[in-house]
């Protein structure tokens, strides 16, 4: 049995990515996109045809997009039993009222095209305005996805607003602590894996339902490191080499015992201070967020260039 089989066993498996055929090989629960990823599918022309489709359907161009990201998230809902994340842009990131608005768009599209709203995560990045915002949309009963995560304050108000899902990014806090220190480190001492670990204990002890789900993986031992997660969203090259090694693959996260509490809400003011404490946390939000932005511009302009 491949080691993707046996994960399969103790984990739910998302896709992390948005091309099709990725996605029927590997069979996720889940699918999960973001600007990166689409403008990756779309260079590969992989949407032409929803491209067309949606702009000719639109009333203005922005309008084009959220049909667009809809249209996609559509089409991998059609191969996946789960959840299809689909984001915000990312230059909403710092605007709760803005986000409260696209998430709504977003989800009337879904629903416009015969999708429940129970099968979509609406995926926001993890800033205090961002998670104001999911707190509102979950209860309307609009699902989200907190993203860009890298520290605990993050995931405590996350716990708080009753996110439906997080996704702490463990690649990108290894490759902050390797630039910092010059280490090389395991697996076992990876700080990305030790980040989500913590945050799982963390979550279980105090009986918060929120989903964690581990994302942006350097390589199969992160994930490895991370057998017992609630969910992990995996790149299709990893999947891959996941599914191609057949070696023993063993069950590292376990629930600890819960204490019949929940930890006392995070301020305002206790999360900025923390993240501000944080170097790594705070540098690597500001970064993601600035990637996203970059990369949704780009598709914005290749899409221009389809429709001229």
């Amino acid at each position: 049995m491949s080691k993707l089989d046996q994960l399969k066993e103790y984990t739910v498996i998302v896709a992390d990515t948005g091309e099709l055929e990725a996605i029927k090989k590997y069979k996720p629960q889940d699918a999960t996109t973001n600007p990166s990823l689409v403008l990756k599918a779309i260079q590969g022309n992989h949407y032409d045809d929803l491209i067309h489709r949606s702009m000719k359907a639109a009333e203005h161009f922005d309008d084009g997009i959220d049909r667009l990201l809809t249209a996609i998230g559509a089409e991998i809902l059609q191969e996946v039993p789960g959840y299809v994340s689909t984001e915000v842009d990312a230059r909403l990131s710092f605007n709760t009222e803005a986000t409260l608005a696209k998430a709504r768009r977003l989800i009337e599209l879904y629903e416009a095209d015969g999708w429940s709203r129970d099968r979509i995560l609406i995926k926001i990045a993890s800033t205090w305005e961002g998670i104001q915002a999911a707190k509102v949309l979950q209860q309307e009963g609009i699902n989200c996805n907190m993203t860009l995560l890298f520290g605990m304050e993050q995931a405590q108000a996350c716990a708080d607003a009753g996110a439906t899902l997080i996704s702490p990014f463990v690649g990108r806090i290894l490759d902050w602590y390797k630039k910092d220190t010059g280490k090389e480190y395991t697996a076992e001492d990876d700080p990305g894996v030790v980040s989500v670990r913590a945050i799982y204990d963390h979550y279980k002890s105090h009986g918060y339902k929120t989903i964690v789900m581990g994302a942006s993986f350097r390589n199969a031992g992160e994930i490895e490191a991370l057998a017992g997660c609630d969910r992990l969203t995996i790149s299709p090259a990893l999947l891959e080499e996941l599914s191609q090694d057949n070696g023993e693959l063993k069950r590292v996260l376990h629930a600890p015992d819960a204490l019949g509490h929940q930890a006392e809400p995070i301020s305002e003011n206790d999360f900025r201070l923390g993240m501000n404490n944080n170097a790594m946390a705070t540098e690597k939000l500001a970064e993601g967020i600035r990637k996203f932005i970059e990369d949704q511009v780009k598709m914005e302009e290749l899409i221009k260039s389809h429709l001229a």
